[in-house]
């Protein structure tokens, strides 16, 4: 029995020594397959870290050339965790590298950057879409390259928001011309979301500014297109009132029958003013008409350069002493005009069929049996 026992004991030990034995050739298999990978990480270089560096950080042991190496489970895992941190570092560092080519090449195209200043960068954006293996050129991954790309790109960002200041600048102006030409000015609807002050502050994006007022260009227009055809008829309206009130201060003159020079040329003006004169009641009707149209058409009313004070008992006086107590809307009222530079400083108004138009000169409306009673009294006189 006690040899037997012995005999056990002696085949114990052997397997335990040949486990040990196994798994020491299993720890320094697994050691060697680590290093290889780490080797290989390091023969790459697009990381720019240093190989003995990282294996010292280990275990001491890994870093020595010669001599025992540490083959302990712990030693093993932190290897392996360095290994697989080093993977995922250089995962991350390639997403960034392409993430920033993305953004320089979106920026190039905005900015029209010269190809020749695209050539700097050029191992950079042939990145774009490269696979992990694809990336071999030494420290395209490293810290400082990926540092010097990103000041390169936050660069180009820069100078794309200064332009995009311009940009808004630029529109801003554009619209408030159009808004002009059309006489579209005071218009609540296309007052800027977004002060010059919210863009500088960094506050709103200039790239949404400038597309909210593209759109406003757009929708501007649209309305001055609608309101051409009123327009122009307006534009003859106050030309022919500005006449009109010339006429009137020529009648007023008693010099205006002395012959002089140039007084042909004035007995020429006199005459197509009292031809426009007589045409203002006309003038009035068909734009009366034409803006009734158009505010039944877009279901608003028509404004002359914002303004939209109704003064409804002053035209029905005046119709009423035109036509009787019973005003036509057919025969609205004319209005005598000064010249047009003084239209800033007018406070006198004309409502054309629920629209309003400011009239430059605060002299009272001239009737039209006033205007023929003028014309017949001046060509009773001698010229």
């Amino acid at each position: 029995m006690r040899q037997k026992k012995v005999e056990r004991q002696d085949q114990f030990v052997d397997v335990m020594d040949q486990i040990k034995k196994v798994a020491s050739d299993l720890s320094l298999r697994e050691l060697e397959e680590l290093m290889k990978e780490l080797q290989s990480l390091q023969k790459e270089k697009v990381l720019g870290i240093d190989f003995k560096q990282t294996v010292c950080e280990v275990h001491p042991s890994l870093g020595e050339a010669d001599g025992s190496k540490n083959l302990s489970n712990s030693t093993i895992e932190r290897l392996a965790s360095a290994v697989n941190g080093l993977r995922e570092m250089k995962v991350q560092r390639m997403q960034k590298l392409q993430d920033l080519a993305s953004s320089m090449l979106e920026l190039w195209n905005f900015m029209d950057t010269p190809l020749e200043e695209q050539q700097v960068f050029q191992n950079v954006t042939s990145n774009i879409a490269a696979s992990e293996h694809e990336i071999t050129e030494p420290n395209s991954l490293s810290i400082d390259y990926l540092s010097y790309v990103e000041s390169k790109v936050l660069r180009l960002e820069q100078l794309k928001a200064s332009k995009m200041k311009g940009l808004v600048f630029k529109k801003e102006t554009e619209l408030e011309e159009n808004r002009r030409r059309a006489h579209l000015i005071g218009e609540e609807g296309y007052a800027a979301e977004f002060s010059t002050e919210a863009i500088e502050a960094g506050a709103v994006d200039p790239a949404l500014v400038l597309e909210q007022i593209e759109s406003h260009i757009a929708t501007v227009r649209e309305e001055a297109f609608s309101r051409k055809d009123i327009l122009e008829k307006v534009e003859r309206w106050l030309n022919a009132c500005e006449e009109e009130a010339w006429l009137e201060d020529y009648n007023k003159d008693d010099t205006r029958y002395n012959a002089g020079r140039g007084a042909h040329l004035t007995l020429k003006r006199m005459e197509k003013a009292r031809i426009l004169a007589n045409k203002i009641p006309g003038m009035v009707d068909v734009l009366t008409t034409k803006i009734h149209a158009w505010e039944k058409e877009r279901e608003k009313e028509f404004t002359y350069d914002g303004d939209q004070k109704k003064i409804q008992d002053q035209i029905k006086a005046e119709q009423e002493a035109l036509y009787g107590s019973k005003p036509s809307s057919s025969k609205p009222p004319s209005t005598k005009k000064a010249p047009r530079n003084s239209m800033g400083g007018a406070n006198r108004w004309l409502s054309l069929g629920g629209a309003t138009m400011q009239a430059p000169k605060t002299d009272i409306l001239h009737s039209k049996t006033a205007r023929a009673a003028k014309k017949t009294e001046d060509l009773g006189k001698p010229i």
